[in-house]
């Protein structure tokens, strides 16, 4: 990991992510882009004419306080010793998170989320949700403060398709990076239910050909694939969660369903999502 980008709206949210960016770049000597993207209404400006003599009192002043707010932010103590870039864009905020995490060609995207409702809240309704969404590059979505985060046990849920073992690798990498441990979790439940040996054998066939260095096979009962993740990654004391999305349409096809109300309430741990 060589490069982390990490959304700014100068909010407390996008300092929570910020912080855990800056413990990852502090691990894996990544240099950090900080990006704020200015939405301003309509007629306001044309970024094709930016320094020229049509741009506005008004717009100009908006840049000024916006790249005013970047040199605080960028005194965060956590911050100091990382490399930093910093960049005031305008563009619609999830395109231009998008565009400015290929053109910079980043390892990993951190954002932050207010929600207060979970995991849907994390990625449903929001830019953060549309950045997972068509997002080619891992997204690690951050809720709340983490005094001092770390990444030894990752829960990684999953249905274990064969057809959804592309994005297996990129995960396995990832793990390696923090040399933290896997836990590969299938949930079992009556309305999907499965014997332990079909659940068993269906992660290894899809495990099969990669190497995982330390991890355990996990096969959890619950009432709901939601409760389930989240109770096993309570049980284990979990880091982060790793998810897969399809990207047609975010949550609806994490697990080729619905993630559920659970899940999406209750969950505080880090999201990271691998797009398949």
């Amino acid at each position: 990991m060589k490069s982390i980008l990490v959304p700014v709206d100068f909010s407390i949210q996008a300092q929570y992510a910020a912080k855990v960016a800056a413990t990852i770049a502090k691990k894996t000597n990544s240099k950090i882009f900080l990006l704020h993207m200015l939405e301003l209404p309509s007629g306001i400006i044309d970024p094709s004419s930016f320094g020229t003599s049509n741009n506005t009192p008004t717009s100009l002043l908006f840049l000024k306080r916006a790249h005013e707010k970047f040199e605080e932010f960028k005194k965060l103590p956590f911050l100091e010793g990382i490399e930093l870039e910093d960049s005031v864009n305008f563009h619609k905020a999830y395109e231009g998170i998008l565009a400015e995490s290929k053109k910079n060609e980043v390892d990993l995207i951190v954002m932050g989320s207010q929600g207060a409702s979970g995991l849907e809240e994390i990625l449903v309704g929001s830019n953060t949700e549309k950045v997972v969404r068509n997002s080619d590059i891992p997204v690690l979505v951050v809720k709340k403060d983490i005094e001092n985060f770390k990444i030894e046990n990752i829960v990684f849920a999953s249905n274990f398709k064969i057809e959804n073992s592309s994005a297996f690798q990129k995960i396995l990498n990832f793990t390696l990076l923090f040399n933290a441990k896997l836990h590969l979790l299938k949930i079992n439940t009556i309305h999907n239910f499965e014997t332990t040996k079909e659940s068993s054998d269906a992660i290894r066939s899809f495990i099969d050909g990669f190497d995982l260095g330390d991890f355990t096979l996990n096969i959890y009962n619950d009432i709901s694939v939601e409760s389930g993740v989240l109770n096993f990654s309570k049980l284990i004391d979990a880091d982060v969660i790793v998810l897969n999305t399809h990207g047609r349409r975010g949550l609806a096809h994490l697990f080729n369903g619905s993630i559920g109300e659970d899940l999406a309430n209750h969950a505080k741990l880090p999201v990271v999502t691998f797009k398949l």
